[in-house]
């Protein structure tokens, strides 16, 4: 699965730059040449116009709408950019016996925000986005060892345990998504979350953004462990 941003081309540059600055919380899995709304390399024959449940728009930094097809929004020297997400470890994790709360509970997982600074890449700068999921306290290292092995779904933990050493003073009240059961046998175990992206994305300076709502992500084609090639491949260095 994969987070989506989209903004126009004389701001995709920087905003390219600040993912290759902050690769865990942004990872890329594709940039679109600008106008280009079929992501062939993650889904061949998808649009990234209609193939979101939901969009949120922006424009001048403040959220103006919500829709589910951005067809009459999308324009000619727009850029596309897709962001790995921890959804893409749940099935791993699965296999391996580890339990996952909010999939259990059948609710979106839990996200917040906290006090760690992104790498700014003027105009775009912001604080870092969570997500958490409650793991047995005897499963702890297993699933930090498993995770390392998926930049592409943002990688280890950023944080294991209390949550107020990054800034999380109540972790019953989440910033996107639901909260999230904690059991007397679990500690929280946080990720770093692509909302991040879209949160240094709607700079005032931006104009129009387009992005996913939280937790509506793009589902692709891709297998999961094919993502590390993918994710190697495209984060380089590039003129959009």
């Amino acid at each position: 699965q994969a987070n989506l941003v989209i903004m126009k081309k004389e701001l995709a540059d920087k905003f390219h730059q600040f993912c290759l600055k902050n690769s865990q919380p942004c990872p890329l899995l594709s940039v679109l040449e600008p106008g280009q709304y079929e992501p062939q390399q993650l889904a061949s024959g998808s649009d990234v116009r209609t193939d979101l449940p939901k969009y949120r728009v922006y424009r001048e930094g403040k959220l103006i709408e919500e829709v589910s097809d951005i067809t009459n929004i999308f324009e000619s020297d727009m850029v596309s950019f897709f962001i790995g997400c921890s959804f893409s470890f749940e099935s791993l994790l699965l296999k391996e016996n580890i339990r996952i709360k909010n999939v259990d509970e059948k609710k979106n997982v839990a996200m917040y925000k906290t006090n760690i600074d992104c790498q700014s890449c003027e105009p775009f700068s912001t604080k870092m986005v969570v997500s958490m999921r409650p793991i047995k306290n005897s499963q702890l290292e297993r699933v930090a060892q498993l995770t390392s092995n998926m930049p592409q779904a943002h990688g280890p933990p950023i944080h294991i345990g209390d949550p107020s050493e990054i800034g999380i003073s109540d972790i019953s009240k989440v910033d996107f998504g639901d909260s999230i059961s904690i059991s007397d046998d679990e500690t929280p175990v946080f990720w770093a979350c692509g909302v991040t992206s879209s949160l240094a994305a709607i700079s005032p300076q931006s104009g129009t953004v387009i992005t996913h709502s939280p937790g509506y992500m793009f589902v692709t084609d891709v297998l999961d462990s094919d993502g590390k090639k993918l994710f190697d491949s495209v984060n380089q260095p590039k003129t959009i």
